[in-house]
């Protein structure tokens, strides 16, 4: 079991003008992230409109992905509601020599802890040999992690449950496991969740806050004055105001079109948000 720390960002997915996945453009996103301050990026998370891209896609990419220079510092979701489709993907993924996996628990049907233990059991069964992070957001899955539940998985699959990112935040203040990755989903909980012995975040802002977030999380290990905290926190409520895959897309969109291609139903802001967000950061001293 090793910990995953750091300053991760939930890497966005680039879409050609026929809205099919743009592989190199894509990674090119991921690796650009990585050069300006993040530790890693996960891939096909949500804000990777995972769940609206097809699986083919995702094993194109999986293919080029094995072959770049930055391999180990990804995490890879799988975006999928099927738990076949999901320990197919794994088997892919494995084969390419990936073993770290985001994993959120399946949408739309109402269940309980059993359920969800049960679940990710039966793709440890499958890929002993793998790594999963729990993904935690009640507002996308319908599900919330407990803590009880969240022990139990550590106990019985110690290699393998090897941290959870909390972006419901009902988690990361108190649950406590040794040699365990807790990874709040935002910037504006990165200095009090490393203070509580968190180990970073991964987060959808990192797309551009990545080289704020990682002075805040230099700084803490360094023992040094923060002095970007209270910036990368006002930017990070800013972007709250919108759909944050919307907002990243119109905001990068403005120095790099292709970004305005995003996947129905899904949208980029309209002019007026647009410009609103532009501004908003701009008071803040932020541009990108």
């Amino acid at each position: 079991m090793s910990k995953i720390n750091g300053i991760y960002a939930a890497g966005l997915s680039v879409l050609d003008e026929n809205l099919a996945l743009d592989v190199k453009k894509t990674i090119k996103h991921a690796e650009n992230l990585i050069d300006n301050g993040c530790h890693g990026v996960a891939i096909f998370g949500s804000t990777g409109q995972a769940q609206l891209l097809s699986v083919s896609e995702k094993i194109s990419l999986l293919n080029e992905l094995s072959k770049n220079k930055y391999k180990d510092n990804y995490l890879i979701g799988t975006g999928l509601n099927s738990l076949n489709e999901t320990i197919n993907l794994i088997s892919i993924s494995k084969s390419l020599g990936f073993k770290n996996f985001l994993i959120m628990p399946p949408a739309y049907y109402k269940y309980g802890d059993d359920e969800v233990f049960n679940f990710y059991s039966r793709i440890i069964n499958s890929h002993p040999e793998i790594q999963i992070v729990l993904y935690n957001f009640e507002k996308l899955c319908g599900y919330k992690f407990s803590s009880d539940c969240v022990k139990k998985l550590v106990k019985k699959f110690p290699s393998q449950i090897v941290g959870v990112k909390d972006s419901s935040y009902n988690l990361f203040e108190t649950l406590k496991i040794d040699n365990f990755s807790m990874l709040p989903g935002s910037e504006s909980k990165l200095l009090k969740g490393l203070k509580l012995g968190c180990s970073g975040i991964i987060t959808a802002t990192c797309n551009v806050t990545g080289g704020l977030a990682r002075k805040v999380y230099d700084d803490f290990k360094n023992k040094q004055e923060q002095t970007q905290d209270e910036k990368l926190c006002k930017v990070r409520e800013v972007f709250e105001q919108y759909n944050l895959v919307s907002a990243l897309h119109s905001l990068i969109g403005t120095k790099e079109s292709i970004y305005n291609n995003i996947l129905p139903p899904l949208s980029i802001l309209n002019e007026e948000k647009k410009q609103k967000l532009i501004l908003e950061l701009k008071s803040l001293d932020f541009t990108l």
